[in-house]
């Protein structure tokens, strides 16, 4: 009878056992050879002297390999490799830990056919902590370990950890050193991130403005825009000073906006979650709130929507034909709120650079992005005789206005669209529903509340039925976000561009290996994204392109939330999309502006391809 397999294993390693415990030279032997053997050493510098609370520490750990031999990158080439990793032990309380590792290099060896990502020599691991507010002076210990695996042309160590400690100063006084280790890169809260390096506030500030201003021109707000042109000719009817009021008034709109955005992101950033420009399209319950909102828009546009104020809040509504400093206002918070999913030119490098500072650098750059963006109304609010290039109020105006009202409807159908990639149809449809029967309950209300009979029954009704609309729409889609158990999986639409799924590790392995390799930062709630997408990317003369020069095109898709999407951008300086790179062999990696342009791009792939064939 035929012993089976396992047995005879077990059985072969009891003899060896038995074998090497009977002699003891060969069991003193293989015990030295069981020894992890190090060829790496680890050492750590700081780049001050002292830290004060509150401040960002930066701290090198220099890591010198052994001649001919190699450790693998933090990203190897195959998962099974095991990746170099260093971390941080921090002290109770102390978070908010960034690593950044160095360019790897790919090299080829005798025991495997593609190139490998591999670190050799000496190499610096940067890493990044701050120092907690209220943080006594003194010294604090800071240990890291770093894990690494050693290998040579012909073999392969067991991976093993080594440590070291660095005792870091808390206290006034500090001076910078170790420059040589830190290079150029700045911390965050002294520059303008990696792609803008030493650029002050003051630049900042002129940049946010500029930007803000620029939204006025983005896709997204064209349609609140439409509708402020309409409400600023309806006030220029009455004359000069209530030009100056309306303007004004959503002036302060758009500032208090602006200012409320800012708290939030500075109340997000305290708390440890993530930031950015937009990103709360990433939430179906905002995305359902601001379709309630457009579609209370839509029907006030259609007369369907207006409600009886008590007599002071009427006059400052300004009832009648006049739009009263409250609409100004309420357009002004509508213009921003419909302005968050489009990232403008220089609002990008801004908003990136604040959301690095503390709290009063990210109100001033803010504040800027609002001013800016309410240049247009204050211009007009200080020189109102420019409303006489305004047309004359006439009958002309309803039909505009009907039309207007059909603009906000198409904003409604992107919002849907939006939420179709967040929730599950089901859901998609019941939101849809709900937003029907508000519709349907200020259609009853208005209609009994001119029908001679005030404060009926059916009018009670209709006003509770629009509280509870708004709460079921909301309310389905805050608590729904596609899950595990609640996800449906969509096709995107092909085109000319064959994208493939963002890979961080694999785009620089690409890179590293002689490839081109395009990325787009995108979502479905970017307006912006999709101007781009459709009337640059998805072209002949950009696909043309790409397949010329062998580019790899990747999509990174942040309709929903990705921290490993939100990481990358950080680490580019930016906080909001839409966001596109390109990696060229043998260069830094080119990062385009928000709003691309055929020339531009198909030129920086061009001469990226004939660098990387030298």
């Amino acid at each position: 009878m035929t012993t089976p397999a396992l047995p005879r294993l077990r059985l072969a390693a009891a003899l060896a056992a038995a074998v090497l415990a009977s002699l003891p030279m060969t069991a003193q032997v293989t015990a030295q050879m069981m020894v992890r053997e190090e060829k790496a050493e680890l050492a750590l510098a700081a780049d001050r002297t002292a830290y004060e609370a509150g401040e960002t520490a930066r701290v090198a750990a220099r890591v010198t390999v052994e001649e001919e031999w190699h450790v693998n990158s933090n990203t190897p080439t195959f998962d099974y490799l095991i990746p170099t990793k260093l971390d941080l032990e921090l002290p109770a309380g102390w978070v908010d830990e960034t690593v950044r590792y160095p360019e790897h290099k790919m090299q080829t060896f005798s025991f495997a056919e593609q190139p490998l990502a591999v670190y050799d020599g000496e190499l610096a691991i940067l890493a990044q902590v701050k120092v907690p507010a209220g943080t006594k002076n003194g010294a604090v210990p800071v240990r890291a370990s770093l894990r690494y695996q050693a290998c040579n042309d012909s073999q392969c160590l067991p991976p093993v950890t080594t440590e070291a400690t660095i005792s870091l100063t808390v206290g006034p006084g500090g001076t910078p050193i170790a420059s040589e280790l830190f290079g150029a890169e700045a911390p965050p809260g002294d520059g303008d991130g990696p792609s803008n390096p030493g650029r002050g506030l003051g630049v900042m500030l002129l940049l946010a403005a500029l930007g803000g201003l620029i939204l006025n021109a983005m896709p997204c707000v064209l349609p609140v825009l439409s509708l402020k042109v309409f409400g600023l000719v309806r006030s220029a009817g009455h004359g000069r000073s209530e030009v100056v009021r309306g303007a004004l008034a959503t002036a302060a709109g758009i500032l208090v906006s602006f200012l409320a955005l800012a708290l939030a992101a500075i109340a997000a950033k305290a708390a440890g979650a993530a930031v950015g420009w937009g990103i709360q399209f990433q939430r179906p319950g905002f995305v359902a709130f601001l379709a309630v909102v457009v579609i209370l828009f839509c029907l006030n546009l259609w007369g369907l929507f207006e409600i009886p104020l008590p007599q002071r809040l009427a006059r400052l509504g300004g009832s009648g034909p006049r739009e009263g400093l409250a609409g100004h206002f309420a357009s002004g918070l509508f213009a921003t709120l419909m302005a968050t999913p489009c990232s403008a030119p220089f609002l990008g490098t801004a908003v990136g650079f604040a959301l690095g500072q503390e709290a009063p650098a990210i109100l001033a750059i803010f504040t800027a992005v609002g001013l800016g963006m309410a240049l247009p109304y204050l211009l007009l609010a200080a020189a109102p005789g420019a409303a006489r290039l305004f047309p004359r109020p006439g009958a002309w105006m309803d039909t505009v206005r009907g039309v207007m009202g059909f603009l906000l409807a198409a904003a409604a159908v992107w919002l849907f669209y939006v939420l179709s990639s967040q929730i599950s149809l089901e859901r998609l449809a019941a939101i849809q529903l709900g937003l029907l029967a508000l519709s349907l309950f200020l259609w009853l209300r208005h209609r009994h509340m001119f029908s001679g009979s005030p404060r009926n029954a059916m009018r009670w009704i209709a006003e509770a039925g629009v509280i509870a609309a708004v709460a079921l729409t909301v309310g389905i889609a805050a608590v729904s976000p596609l899950s595990g158990s609640d996800t449906r999986f969509v096709e995107a639409t092909p085109g000319l561009i064959d994208w493939e799924p963002w890979d961080r590790a694999r785009a620089e392995s690409l890179a590293s290996g002689g490839k081109l390799v395009f990325v787009d930062v995108t979502a479905d709630w970017c307006f912006t994204c999709k101007v781009n997408e459709r009337l640059i990317l998805e072209t002949p003369e950009v696909a043309g392109a790409f397949e010329e020069h062998g580019v790899v095109p990747m999509k990174a898709d942040w309709t929903n939330r990705n921290d490993e999407i939100g990481k990358f951008l950080a680490e580019h300086g930016r906080y909001g999309i839409p966001f596109y790179m390109l990696y060229r062999p043998g260069q830094e990696p080119r990062v385009f502006s928000e709003l691309l342009s055929k020339e531009g791009l198909m030129e920086a792939v061009q001469v990226a391809a004939s660098v990387a064939q030298r």
